[in-house]
């Protein structure tokens, strides 16, 4: 059993799943749209929204979906996705990316728990928390 995010957006889910695969290198991206449901109602069958989505980023899985079409909601704005690296320059790499055109909230940087550490929302909505490297043990 296991615990994975799954967001919600409005209409950008196959370019905000796209973006993140090719930020991170992600690998296994999958978009199936509702248009694609044998059961969809008329209006959908037009739509090029995503009924689901996924990509796996390094051991986890972000999935995804658009709400359906003819329907909205809040996105992701009380959720963060974390997504840690091993060194705080990927780290860095990564937070820059999300952050163009985005809204950062921590600049990245050292923390006393680690060498790279910061939270933004980015273009699409998605809260996140990144951090790269690891802090020194204390003794």
């Amino acid at each position: 059993m296991g615990t994975m995010p799954y967001l919600h957006f409005r209409g950008d889910c196959a370019a905000a799943l796209r973006f993140y695969a090719d930020l991170m290198g992600g690998t296994d991206l999958q978009m199936m749209p509702y248009s694609a449901s044998p059961d969809a109602p008329a209006d959908w069958q037009a739509s090029d929204r995503i009924m689901h989505g996924q990509v796996t980023l390094g051991d986890g899985v972000l999935m995804a979906s658009d709400f359906p079409p003819g329907q909205a909601g809040d996105a992701q704005a009380a959720v963060s996705i974390m997504q840690t690296f091993d060194t705080e320059a990927q780290g860095r790499a990564v937070f820059d990316g999300l952050a163009a055109e985005g809204d950062v909230i921590t600049p990245f940087g050292p923390t006393f728990f680690s060498p790279g550490f910061g939270m933004l929302r980015d273009r699409f909505g998605t809260h996140w928390i990144v951090t790269g490297g690891r802090a020194p043990q204390r003794q």
